[in-house]
């Protein structure tokens, strides 16, 4: 079978993008998991110790805090890198 010459390149460039997108993908989900896990940890609480809703947005705040460091980490090793 012959190849073209797009064939040799399309490999190369197609593992890049995938490559970013995957790193793209992990912060996405790790924000998420992050700050869903606070939110379901201050909602579980406030089941538990009947203290509605304060442990509840108390996890909100601490699971915005988790992504604001999480973003920041992000951004620090994103300038050391260039």
């Amino acid at each position: 079978m012959m190849k073209r010459p797009d064939d040799e390149r399309f490999p190369d460039k197609f593992g890049r993008s995938v490559r970013a997108l995957s790193d793209y993908m992990g912060l996405g989900l790790q924000i998420a998991a992050s700050f869903a896990f606070f939110v379901f940890l201050g909602y579980w609480a406030d089941t538990k110790l009947g203290t509605s809703p304060f442990l509840l947005l108390a996890g909100v705040v601490v699971g915005m805090v988790g992504m604001a460091l999480i973003l920041m980490k992000v951004v620090r090793s994103a300038n050391k890198k260039q």
